[in-house]
């Protein structure tokens, strides 16, 4: 080997270089590689004396480190609001092109019999429950922005959001729906107009019975954009 413990220091960064580009392969094979490497800056083979001055457990860390420091590197690659140094960002989106796109999202409230059947009766004392909660996704939808810290203040051209008693589980069944023409995407909104109109229901219900379950809110379809078209798997 031609390294040795006294050049350690300047060594292991191009030690580093070289095990973080060959990943997982045998260890006989990435010191060979490094030793041809150094054979070619300094024009002669390393002397075979100090072929075993560094250890495995050594050369095994430094590998190691290496793989950690690629694995954070992806994860700060893979999530768009981290910046490279794992701090929270906007993210810059004035280079996208402009798209038309769709966001649909969905969610169910479980109430009960007691509670379902005085909904369904529009007996609740504060009023028509589902009529409430409709406007509230729909104002919902359009404060996403001031709701969610990294989410960009876009226009939408439209919001829609339905909501459907569900006798079978004495639910209430909610859709929303957000559009946009611009650069990024509309998924935040329709599932904040299904949070909040989700959330409109529990309060207005909430005097009769403290048992209901905001459940199932989830992404359902999404068009536009780089990512393109996605639906989620039924």
């Amino acid at each position: 080997m031609f390294l040795h413990r006294v050049g350690l220091r300047t060594a292991l960064p191009l030690s580093r270089r070289l095990f973080s580009s060959i990943g997982s392969h045998d260890m006989s094979k990435a010191i060979s590689e490094l030793n041809q490497e150094m054979e070619s800056v300094f024009g002669e083979p390393p002397p075979s004396s100090l072929s075993g001055s560094i250890d495995n457990q050594t050369m095994t860390q430094d590998l190691k480190l290496s793989t950690v420091e690629m694995d954070d590197k992806k994860s700060f690659a893979g999530l768009t609001h981290i910046g490279s140094k794992g701090e929270a960002q906007m993210v810059d989106v004035s280079l996208k092109d402009i798209s038309k796109r769709v966001a649909i999202a969905r969610g169910k409230v479980i109430l009960g019999q007691k509670v379902f059947d005085l909904v369904s009766a529009n007996q609740m004392g504060k009023g028509d429950v589902l009529s409430v909660a409709k406007l509230a996704g729909i104002c919902g939808a359009k404060q996403t922005s001031n709701l969610i810290p990294l989410c960009h203040n876009i226009n939408l051209t439209h919001v829609r959001v339905d909501l459907a008693l569900n006798p079978q589980n004495f639910s209430v069944e909610i859709e929303g729906e957000a559009a946009s023409d611009g650069k990024t995407g509309v998924e935040m909104e329709a599932l904040t107009a299904v949070t909040v109109a989700s959330l409109t229901v529990y309060d207005m219900c909430k005097a009769a019975s403290k048992d209901i379950q905001i459940t199932d809110i989830r992404l359902e379809h999404k068009t536009g954009g780089k990512s393109g078209d996605w639906s989620r798997d039924k």
